[in-house]
């Protein structure tokens, strides 16, 4: 069954005054009057069936409904511009766009972009970070976490599947104790809101070794990996690290593994070429680059 959309002249004078914070901004980018932004949001409300501002507070403030639509133009528009940006610069421009968690481009990727450039000098990289429950912006190559999909054809994984702790050097000075820990009795675990269902969590990772949490044990929550690992190079705490993830920072003695215990998991990172075999010889070389390079740091 098909739902009427409403008009597409409503929706953009939402989003607009969404992003601008008035609908001044919102007329100026549009090119109308302010009241005709106004008479756009209030037709779109009216189709909608609900407000989208409570407008009994100042300043003016989106109802729960107009966070929920908000969120989802949000990715729909930022879609659309990706695409239309493409077809801009047009198919022969060597520009390939990596869409990844924002935890592996701030950590993995990030760290080897100058050899990443080296490897294509006359290919342009344009990366998208994508925060879990966003919606999916495409990329000519896409990272993810999670479990393998069948259905998406050529689909590889990055990295190992081995989780382990690890943490600063600055802070396992400060609580006294070697990497070789055997306990993490009065520690910082550092985790994120999403582990309970996209990651593993301290919970889970305890349990597969066949132990509970320590009683003792802080556990300071974050809505990102990108933030947990910040956190654990600011020496804030201890963090789970995918095999070869953070690579770089254990590489450069910036971060420790503690101990030797690990679990495993079939959930981890996977990359994927948009138009599968049929993509692009520069998508498919960054793809094939992103794919070795990540095999070799499993097993390091």
């Amino acid at each position: 069954m098909s739902v009427r959309l409403p008009a597409f002249s409503g929706l953009t004078a939402f989003y607009a005054a969404v992003r601008h914070g008035t609908l001044t901004g919102a007329a100026r980018e549009l090119n109308v009057s302010q009241p005709a932004i106004s008479r756009r949001i209030a037709a779109l409300e009216e189709e909608l069936g609900c407000p989208l501002f409570d407008r009994s507070r100042k300043p003016v403030q989106l109802t729960q409904q107009g966070r929920d639509l908000a969120h989802v133009l949000r990715g729909s528009f930022g879609q659309i511009e990706t695409v239309v940006d493409r077809i801009r610069k047009g198919r022969d421009q060597g520009v390939v766009t990596v869409t990844a968690p924002s935890g592996f481009v701030g950590s993995w990727l990030i760290p080897k972009l100058a050899e990443l450039e080296a490897a294509f000098p006359e290919v342009t990289i344009r990366i998208i970070s994508q925060e879990y429950g966003d919606p999916e912006r495409p990329g000519d190559v896409s990272v993810r976490f999670g479990l393998p999909d069948a259905g998406v054809a050529g689909e590889a994984r990055v990295l190992g599947n081995g989780v382990f702790p690890v943490a600063s050097p600055l802070y396992l000075q400060r609580r006294g104790v070697a990497p070789d820990v055997a306990s993490f009795d009065g520690m910082t675990l550092l985790t994120m809101e999403s582990a309970r269902r996209h990651w593993h969590d301290w919970p889970s990772w305890f349990q597969s070794q066949g132990l509970e949490v320590p009683r003792d044990v802080r556990l300071l929550d974050f809505n990102s990996y990108a933030m947990v690992v910040n956190a654990a190079l600011a020496a804030q705490g201890v963090c789970l690290c995918w095999s070869g993830l953070l690579g770089d920072f254990l590489e450069s003695g910036a971060m420790l593994r503690l101990g030797q215990a690990q679990a495993h998991s079939a959930r981890g990172y996977y990359v994927a070429a948009r138009d599968g075999l049929a993509a692009r010889a520069e998508v498919r070389a960054v793809f094939d680059w992103i794919t070795e390079r990540g095999a070799e740091e499993a097993v390091a």
